[in-house]
């Protein structure tokens, strides 16, 4: 794993659609709603709110499945409430975790929950105390 990280954005047209880049992956689209933009791509906010959802996820699995719990699916959604003023920005993230497995408890999830915001999630780690992060998690048995 390297220390630091890159991505480049390029302007992909005649108003503010770019596409961005990290390592060697695809890249996405980003852009904004009109009439500044053709709203064809993801917006800065929408990022940040899904490497928010992504990166929590990524960490709750890991912990898991740290402690020994089988998880067979999680399904994370995120919603983000903006401010009313200028500039817009996340007030609140609403985000929930479904876990699918047979063995994990609600006890197993609130342990990694807290430990995914207190020290394992840099996304996290970053936003906590800028935005108020309201989590509600379910467990999916599978029959």
């Amino acid at each position: 794993m390297c220390n630091n990280l890159s991505v480049a954005l390029e302007l992909n047209n005649d108003r503010v659609q770019f596409k961005g880049y990290a390592r060697d992956n695809d890249f996405v689209f980003m852009d904004y709603f009109p009439p500044a933009g053709d709203g064809k791509g993801y917006t800065g906010i929408e990022l940040l709110l899904m490497s928010f959802a992504g990166c929590s996820a990524t960490s709750i699995i890991y912990l898991l499945r740290k402690i020994g719990k089988t998880v067979e699916g999680l399904r994370v959604t995120a919603e983000g409430v903006r401010s009313e003023e200028p500039p817009l920005t996340l007030k609140k993230i609403l985000i929930e975790y479904t876990i699918i497995s047979n063995d994990v408890t609600d006890y197993d999830v609130q342990k990694v929950l807290n430990l995914s915001e207190e020290s394992v999630s840099p996304v996290w780690s970053l936003i906590k105390n800028n935005v108020e992060i309201v989590v509600k998690h379910s467990i999916a048995r599978n029959v």
